[in-house]
């Protein structure tokens, strides 16, 4: 072998080498972004104003309370020391409350089917997924709005399965194409399981369909006392109908679900300027108020229940009365409750991630980019609705859940933040590199090595310089996402054993 040859041969293995190390597969721990990062970083409100937004909320449910409580939730809550007054309503003594925040649940997990996908809910940990009712789909390879149907939901729920970056399925449409209300609800569970063996949140059109859901959930599972072992779907549960009312129908459901061990998500949904205050912060006292009702209530009935705070409050367009998911102001809400669940200690979420454009264009880019890395530089445990959710909730778009990982992944790595260690910090690479090297870090070992440690890359992001851009043929951002879309779908099947599924279909009406 000549020695030009014996250095080529050289060259090649180190090439090679270093091409197995780029592309070499991560230990959990070592991947860039992953689930439960840590955020907190970004607080908008000031402790002292922390302590003012939860003094305001202890007095409104002293002094205003909340109306409409069902027989069976006056009886819980006054018996723990909730007043009914004479109009009717129950109020929240100062006493009452703190009691109840001693008892509620912290540190929760919400488990999945597989363990792998376990969410654990403590301190500022981060974890993004779907959520919402729209009903409709955003049809790109169409150009349309079509009314959502339950194979729409099986498709979303396959997809996330596969985005990494995607960390739970929260039924983000509704199944359209069922009338019958029991059946859609079966219908939207088995979808979503069959789907994904992530986390699932689910809810109940009616309290009399609780019983035959969780027959089929007791199937899943393999029986009640393995369900009850390891509950992987919970109940999001709009108890309150803002302004400070309870929903009747919503809380008989809250209750069966808590006797029969689901976790709940204890949602509070007001829209500022309309069914919340306009000021930020006074919708942000509301949204706390009713939550913190929702704590005495489910502990009320089990103590230390699994609930997540679901401080929800929306934005109006003031010019128009119409929801701006999108906007700043709902970035701010979102980032001060997260502060708000933190005083508490106590497992949170709310939304992020929405957009109020039609399509996912640019203004989709910044409406979900901004308040997402916000939601997840505050600490958010649950950022709900966070991919895919387009024109204020009512569109929900397969290729936007797609483009949302790479969004995601963006904003867990500002999340991450940045590291600081001896290693990142000795100037010894940079004393080899400039008085020793080659002066540049390309194919330096510490570059090698955080490639894939330190950096995060798009699945459908286009980095190209616009030179090998126009080479490739001038690949679209949009035909990136629907080819990545078909390619998952085209290999993800159900996750069902199939003796289960078959079980199933032979006990209630599945449309799939």
């Amino acid at each position: 072998m000549t020695t030009e040859t014996s250095t080529r041969v050289k060259r090649s293995g180190g090439r090679a080498a270093r091409k197995a190390l780029r592309a070499a597969p991560l230990a959990e721990n070592m991947r860039p972004v992953r689930p439960g990062l840590s955020g907190g970083q970004y607080k908008p409100l000031s402790e002292a104003n922390v302590a003012r937004i939860h003094e305001a909320a202890l007095q409104a449910l002293e002094q205003i309370g909340l109306a409409q409580a069902p027989p069976s939730g006056v009886v819980a809550m006054t018996a723990a020391g909730a007043v009914q007054g004479d109009d009717g309503r129950l109020r929240f003594p100062r006493a009452l409350v703190e009691d109840m925040l001693a008892l509620a649940a912290r540190d929760i997990t919400l488990m999945a089917r597989d363990p792998k996908h376990d969410l654990h809910l403590s301190g500022t940990r981060v974890h993004y997924g779907t959520a919402g009712a729209a009903v409709h789909v955003v049809d790109l390879e169409n150009d349309d709005y079509r009314e959502s149907s339950t194979a729409d939901l099986y498709a979303a729920a396959r997809l996330v399965q596969h985005l990494d970056n995607v960390h739970f399925f929260q039924r983000p449409m509704v199944c359209r194409d069922i009338t019958d209300n029991f059946d859609m609800d079966i219908n939207t569970i088995f979808a979503s399981c069959s789907g994904t063996t992530k986390h699932i949140g689910t809810s109940f059109s009616d309290p009399s369909h609780v019983a035959g859901c969780f027959d089929l959930l007791h199937m899943i599972a393999g029986g009640e006392a393995a369900w009850r072992a390891r509950p992987f779907v919970s109940n999001s549960n709009c108890f309150v109908v803002p302004p400070m009312k309870f929903a009747e129908e919503s809380c008989l459901v809250m209750e069966d679900c808590i006797r029969r061990g689901m976790p709940v998500l204890l949602l509070s949904a007001g829209q500022a300027g309309a069914t919340a205050p306009a000021p930020i912060a006074s919708a942000i006292v509301q949204a706390v108020a009713e939550c913190l009702a929702g704590v005495v209530y489910v502990n009320a009935i089990q103590p230390g229940h699994p609930a997540v705070f679901g401080t929800w409050p929306f934005v109006s367009d003031l010019r128009t009365g119409a929801m701006s998911g999108g906007s700043a102001e709902q970035a701010l809400l979102t980032a001060g409750c997260a502060q708000m669940h933190q005083f508490y200690g106590l497992p949170g979420g709310a939304a992020a991630g929405i957009s109020d454009s039609k399509l996912p264009d640019m203004q989709a880019g910044w409406e979900q980019g901004i308040t997402n890395v916000m939601a997840g530089l505050s600490g958010l445990n649950m950022v709900y609705e966070a991919v895919g959710m387009h024109a204020s909730l009512l569109g929900y778009c397969l290729e936007s859940l797609v483009m949302g990982d790479d969004i995601l992944g963006q904003a867990l790595r500002c999340v991450r933040g940045i590291d600081v260690t001896e290693d990142a910090l000795s100037i010894e690479v940079m004393r080899a590199v400039c008085l020793e090297g080659p002066g540049h870090y390309l194919g330096s070992d510490q570059t090698l090595a955080l490639m894939q440690t330190e950096y995060i890359y798009p699945a459908v992001g286009n980095r190209m310089s616009p030179k090998e851009w126009g080479e490739a043929g001038k690949p679209k951002l949009l035909d990136a996402a629907i080819a990545r879309k078909n390619a998952i779908l085209e290999k993800a099947g159900s996750t069902l054993a199939p003796d289960i599924d078959r079980a199933i279909r032979a006990q209630f009406n599945i449309v799939i």
